[in-house]
């Protein structure tokens, strides 16, 4: 196989935090030797990460094996989900923010058409739901773990508990019109065809529109991250994948 250099569309902090993370890692679990040091290993996840790069590929241009590249992303995957920020934690940074934008996205799995519960109607392909909370700027706050594609946005926001969290705290929330019904703290546009409002009624969409453009920004930012825009791992992987990536957003932003 050839091997050429390539470059990562990431700042050297990515790689500096992920490759401190590793290295206390190895000094609690007692590794002693490794094929590659705490920062390779970092290079290589991140390579997975960001670029999407296969383990066929990435363990022919680190020089390692397959078995060795999946270790080592794993380890790396499971290290940095356990550093993200719960529901809890994301609604005490909430709270300090006029309010949040909340938004549903598809992370697009490969299955056959028999696999109906992971296929959406609404995107019309097979997927993941992940729920997305962000700031008033469009920074990603907090992902939500994945459910099946086939559920509803706003069953997957009660299911993860984020209506009742953000009522019980009080934060005004921003929401399209897949959450209409949802009560307490969230807010949607109004229902109808555009010529049949008010004038009030198209003004107050209009706005709604404007604060909740920002919420695409955060998803953008999950996707930037070009494994999640096509997964072909198994699905019991994707809420540690999501919530990786944003520990390193978060820690690096």
């Amino acid at each position: 196989m050839l091997v050429y250099p390539s470059a990562i569309d990431l700042s050297s902090s990515h790689l500096r935090f992920l490759a401190r993370e590793l290295t206390a890692h190895r000094h609690r679990i007692g590794s002693r030797w490794r094929r590659l040091d705490p920062g390779r290993q970092a290079l290589l996840v991140l390579a997975h990460l960001r670029c999407g790069d296969t383990y066929t590929r990435l363990a022919a241009g680190f020089g390692v094996g397959l078995a060795t590249v999946c270790r080592y992303i794993h380890e790396a995957v499971e290290l940095l989900a356990a550093l993200a920020p719960d529901l809890a934690d994301a609604v005490k940074v909430a709270a300090r923010k006029a309010y949040v934008i909340l938004d549903g996205t598809l992370l697009r799995i490969d299955r056959v058409a028999a696999d109906r519960p992971y296929y959406s109607g609404k995107h019309k392909r097979h997927g993941m739901n992940v729920q997305v909370l962000a700031d008033p700027a469009g920074r990603l706050l907090w992902t939500s773990p994945a459910l099946p594609g086939s559920a509803h946005d706003l069953t997957a926001a009660r299911t993860h508990g984020i209506v009742d969290a953000l009522a019980t705290a009080d934060i005004p929330c921003w929401a399209d019109k897949a959450y209409r019904g949802a009560g307490g703290a969230i807010r949607v546009p109004y229902r109808g065809r555009w010529h049949k409002l008010s004038p009030g009624q198209q003004a107050v969409n209009r706005s709604h529109a404007r604060i909740r453009a920002l919420g695409e920004r955060a998803v953008s930012i999950l996707k930037a991250w070009r494994l999640l825009r096509r997964l072909r791992c198994s699905t019991t992987r994707i809420t540690d994948l999501t919530r990786a990536v944003l520990a390193l957003h978060l820690a690096t932003g």
